[in-house]
C-alpha cells in the first residue's frame, strides 16, 4: 500500500515536471517566436528606410541634374544670343564699312583724280598731293582688311574651308607668322553657317593669340571632317604657357574660344607647356 502511494505520488511529481518543462518550452518557443518576428520586423524596417532613403537621395540627384540641365541650358542660351548679337553686328559694320565708308573713300579718290589734272602744282605741292593719294590708298586697304576681317565674303560664298585657307593666306603675306593650312574631308562640304561663323572665329581667335602672345614663327591649322564629327587643330612653335592659369580664368581670349566650343557643345583638348609651344584639338558633332 505504501508503495503504491509511493509511486502515485512520484507518477504525480513527474508529469507536474513534464507540464512545467512543456510549459517552459512553449515559453521559450514564443519568446523565440516574438525575438524572430521583432527581429524580421525591425529588419524590415531598415530595409524600407534604406529604400526610401535611396529613393529620396535618387530623387533629389535627379533634381540637382535637372537644375544644372537648366542652368547649362540657360548658360548656352545667353551665349547664343550674346554670338548672334556679335556676329550680326559684325555683319552691320563689315557692311557699312565695305559698302559705306569704302565707297565714300573710293569717290574722293577718283574725285581728286580728276581735280589733278585741271590744277596747276609746284613740284613740291605734286610730292605732297602723291603722298596724299598713297595714303588714301591705304586707308581704302586697311578699311578693307578690317570688314573682311568681321565678316569675311569668302566665309559666305564659299564656305569654311574657303574662308580659313584665305586667312592663313593673309597673315602669310603680311609676314608676322608662317601658316601652314590643311584641309582634310572638306571638298564640297556644307556645313551649317552658324558653325562655320563660330569655328572661323575660334580659329581666328587662336591665330591671333598665337601672333600676340607665343612668339611663334611657324604654326598648322588642319580642318578635318568625318562622317559627322568635324576636327580643329591649331599648333604653334611658341613659348607656350602653363595650364594652370587657364583653371584661374586669365585671358579674355581663351574664354571667348571656350564659350564658343560649349556653344557648338564641342570638345576642346589643350596641350602646352613652357617652352613647348602650343596645341589646341576641337571635336564638334554636325548635325
Amino acid at each position: 500500500m505504501l508503495s503504491s502511494t509511493a509511486d502515485l505520488e512520484k507518477k504525480y511529481e513527474t508529469a507536474k515536471k513534464d507540464k512545467q518543462i512543456s510549459q517552459q518550452e512553449a515559453s521559450i518557443q514564443r519568446k523565440s517566436l516574438l525575438n524572430r518576428i521583432l527581429i524580421f520586423g525591425t529588419a524590415a524596417i531598415l530595409l524600407l528606410s534604406a529604400l526610401l532613403y535611396r529613393n529620396y537621395r535618387q530623387k533629389q540627384r535627379l533634381q540637382q541634374q535637372r537644375i544644372n540641365e537648366l542652368e547649362t541650358e540657360k548658360k548656352l542660351m545667353a551665349t547664343e544670343a550674346v554670338l548672334k548679337g556679335e556676329e550680326q553686328e559684325r555683319t552691320r559694320l563689315a557692311k557699312d564699312l565695305h559698302d559705306g565708308l569704302g565707297g565714300m573713300l573710293s569717290g574722293i579718290k577718283y574725285s581728286l583724280n580728276s581735280m589733278k589734272g585741271n590744277l596747276i602744282m609746284t613740284a613740291e605741292n605734286q610730292q605732297a598731293f602723291e603722298r596724299s593719294m598713297d595714303m588714301l590708298d591705304s586707308s581704302i586697304r586697311e578699311m578693307r582688311r578690317v570688314a573682311h576681317n568681321m565678316m569675311p565674303e569668302a566665309l559666305v560664298k564659299f564656305g569654311l574651308d574657303a574662308a580659313i585657307k584665305d586667312f592663313c593666306n593673309d597673315i602669310n603675306q603680311s609676314g608676322a607668322l608662317q601658316v601652314s593650312y590643311q584641309s582634310i574631308g572638306m571638298q564640297d562640304a556644307h556645313i551649317d553657317q552658324t558653325i562655320s561663323i563660330t569655328v572661323y572665329r575660334v580659329v581666328q581667335e587662336l591665330l591671333n593669340n598665337t601672333m600676340k602672345h607665343a612668339g611663334a614663327r611657324n604654326a598648322i591649322v588642319q580642318l578635318s571632317r568625318r562622317e559627322q564629327q568635324l576636327t580643329v587643330t591649331v599648333e604653334d612653335d611658341g613659348r607656350g604657357f602653363d595650364k594652370s592659369l587657364l583653371r584661374q580664368g586669365s585671358g579674355i581670349g581663351w574664354n571667348n574660344i571656350r564659350n564658343r566650343v560649349d556653344f557648338l557643345k564641342g570638345k576642346m583638348d589643350i596641350d602646352t607647356q613652357p617652352g613647348q609651344g602650343t596645341s589646341v584639338h576641337i571635336e564638334l558633332d554636325l548635325p
